[in-house]
């Protein structure tokens, strides 16, 4: 339990400044450089908050690397850095309307009046900070904001914003700098997410992930294909000012062909802050961007310099967060869902409900012991949040609504979809459906790994026309893809369904062109390497490593096969890297007879590499451990593996103390600094070139 900040000793308050500089230091690097948070921005707020009472009342307990002495994070590999000529500091954070009046007061206190100050009041966009340099009207130059001191060189990724000026009309400063919000509206955030989905790639978060990932890319092209938006609403360096206000440098903004938020205020005084704070409030549903709070500047540039900065904000402005978003709703039932390898997760159907202008419907209830310590009913009335402005969660129980009749939910001990049984290991909070690849909701999770990239890779097979394909009856098995071109050309691909068309030229969206595209892909993939296929079969806990080991030790999938059967768990735990729970695993899938039965069906239309090692273990990386991160510019990350493991090295997924290089693509993620904690020698992409070659 979390002491009160009242009750804390010295010795105490120490440990919690320590906690929480790590915690927010590891918020940040997910938040700022890997576009991925891990922490609510509620939750993070909750942490900067309980930081800063805690240095109030023990100032001499303050760290150098506290919280409140930082701003972002510092640049990612892959960009060049650019200095800012003045800092992009952040803002001070309030959250109630009396921590608005206290900022207030003590602008006026500082300033000596008792005159009222107006304020500009902005909508805080929830995007990426730039800064836009221009030299004589042109632009040269942008960053991101990083660390405020230094930024990530995005100048050629700013370039393709429609909305960016290049050139500024009339008159401007010899040396303008303009620093905005990059963002992406609503509506294209969803449309990409779609697309995406479709494509079978990995979805974006909220639009704000989405923005910063877009922004934040190695390749402008790909930065042009989604579609970016921006505010502009400060000012870096200038040579020569010609605005005394805020308000004056809006319209010199919208003059040179900027962007500048419509629904900016000037606040005279508290009662207009109030109300307009209660007006954005109601408006922001219905925006089509997100925003997460208001801002608060000193209008007056005169008055602005005398208030000056504090050690990382600026005394003049303050950011007024909104709460989490939350609502109401009633849970109208709970069902199961069944994933690849059999996992059941429970499911809340929900009344539907308006939550940040996302219309919620259902949330994830993680387990059984979710449900248990929650203690979560059918009828019972819930208060929904979407952790981090997207995703579903039911907060608490409003025991006071309970319906008298209500009962626990008793988590099925079977799976709701094949029937086969549902077991649950000691040691897992997972119950898990036995069905195997029988089970419907498992087979199209696993025909949709059979495709994936790192397994048989066939072009043309996203994950929207593996569903349509599996409920149309057209296919139930991986032998059936490879069937597909042969049925078709038979006309018995719908003879299940009468009346329907009969071949997969006459679907809606199909014609001679892309039907033949498909079965050029799926053909050309019959001939498979084994590490692949191992992979490709969708064994519990095997992943690509695990797959290049087995093939490494058995040679052959016939020889890996008959010791399976055999149950020879002795030969996998012997292998470095295979744990006895996973070698039960692996033995468990080959004892199943419908496995047995889809591998026999699939070996008659594929052929299976034997393996050979062509690995090079006079290279420098012969024996070494190598973890990959972040996305590359010149490869995929599975050729990258590939490379790697021809180089004689071991791959991991996960940096421990046994690991000699962490490869950094764009994106990189926690795996960098953890790699950082444990002095493991961090490589750029061309580094990890320069050692294969």
């Amino acid at each position: 339990m979390m002491i009160k900040i009242e009750e804390l000793t010295a010795e105490q308050a120490a440990a919690e400044l320590e906690r929480i500089a790590a915690e927010m230091a590891k918020a940040d690097i997910a938040y700022y450089q890997n576009d991925d948070p891990y922490l609510t921005d509620s939750q993070y707020d909750e942490l900067k908050h309980r930081n800063r009472e805690i240095e109030q009342k023990f100032p001499h307990l303050i760290r150098p690397d506290s919280p409140s002495r930082k701003v972002g994070a510092a640049v990612k590999s892959g960009f060049g850095k650019i200095a800012h000529r003045f800092p992009m500091l952040s803002l001070g954070d309030v959250f109630s309307l009396e921590e608005v009046d206290d900022f207030v007061m003590s602008v006026k206190r500082f300033l000596n009046t008792a005159e009222d100050i107006t304020f500009m009041a902005e909508p805080k966009i929830d995007g990426l900070s730039f800064s836009a340099r221009y030299e004589n009207g042109r632009f040269i130059q942008g960053a991101t904001r990083g660390d405020g001191t230094t930024g990530e060189d995005i100048t050629e990724n700013l370039r393709t914003i429609a909305q960016l000026p290049q050139t500024l009309p009339g008159k401007f400063p010899d040396i303008l700098e303009v620093r905005g919000e990059v963002y992406m509206s609503k509506t294209d955030f969803f449309a990409l997410n779609q697309k995406y989905a479709a494509e079978g790639k990995k979805v974006f978060a909220n639009p704000r992930n989405a923005a910063a990932g877009s922004l934040r890319q190695l390749d402008s092209k790909i930065t042009a294909e989604r579609k970016l938006s921006l505010f502009a609403y400060t000012w870096g360096e200038v040579s020569e000012r010609c605005w005394n206000t805020q308000a004056d440098f809006f319209e010199h903004l919208k003059d040179w062909g900027f962007p500048v938020n419509p629904l900016n205020r000037l606040c005279r005084n508290l009662n207009e802050i109030d109300e307009n704070f209660t007006r954005l409030m109601e408006l922001r549903a219905s925006l089509p961007y997100d925003i997460d709070g208001i801002v608060y500047k000193v209008n007056d540039i005169a008055l602005q310099e005398r208030l000056g900065f504090l050690t990382r904000t600026p005394r003049w402005a303050m950011a007024h967060k909104f709460p989490a978003e939350q609502a109401l709703t009633k849970i109208n039932d709970i069902r199961i869902q069944v994933g690849r390898t059999g996992a059941l997760t429970p499911v809340a159907d929900l009344e539907p409900v308006n939550v940040g202008g996302v219309i919620v419907s259902h949330a994830t209830l993680h387990n059984e012991d979710e449900i248990r310590r929650k203690d979560i009913r059918i009828g019972d009335t819930v208060v929904i949040q979407r952790a981090g402005d997207v995703i579903p969660q039911v907060v608490e129980v409003i025991k006071d609504k309970r319906p008298a009749d209500s009962q626990e939910f008793i988590f099925p001990t079977a799976c709701p979809i094949c029937g086969a049984h549902a077991i649950r290991e000691e040691d897992e909070a997972i119950r898990r459906c036995t069905g195997g690849l029988t089970c419907p909701a498992q087979a199209i999770e696993r025909l949709k790994h059979f495709v994936s990239r790192d397994a048989f890779d066939i072009e043309g097979l996203g994950a929207k026309i593996i569903e349509d394909f599996y409920h149309e009856g057209i296919l139930h098995s991986p032998a059936d893809i490879f069937s597909l071109e042969r049925r078709n050309n038979d006309g018995d691909l719908f003879a299940h369904q009468p009346g329907s068309a009969l071949h997969l030229e006459s679907r809606e969206g199909w014609g001679h062109k892309s039907v033949s595209k498909l079965f050029q892909a799926i053909n050309s993939k019959r001939r498979i390497e084994l590490p692949r296929f191992i992979y490709a079969l969708g064994i519990r806990q095997v992943g690509t490593a695990t797959a290049r080991l087995l093939a490494q030790n058995f040679g052959s999938f016939k020889h890996l096969r008959e010791e399976m059967e055999a149950q020879n768990t002795e030969k996998l735990v012997a292998i470095d890297g295979i744990g006895g729970a996973m070698a039960k695993d692996i033995v468990e899938f080959f004892s199943e007879p419908h496995n047995r039965a889809t591998i026999d069906c699939l070996l008659q239309e594929i052929e299976v590499e034997d393996y050979v090692d062509t690995a090079n273990y006079d290279s420098p990386l012969a024996g070494k451990t190598v973890v990959f991160t972040g996305t590359l510019e010149k490869m995929t990350r599975s050729e990258a593996k590939a490379k790697a493991l021809n180089a004689g090295a071991k791959v991991a997924g996960s940096v421990s103390k046994n690991t000699d290089y962490v490869v950094l693509g764009a994106d990189a993620g926690s795996k960098a600094k953890k790699a950082q904690e444990l002095g493991v020698t961090l490589l750029n992409e061309e580094e990890f070139l320069q050692l294969i070659t």
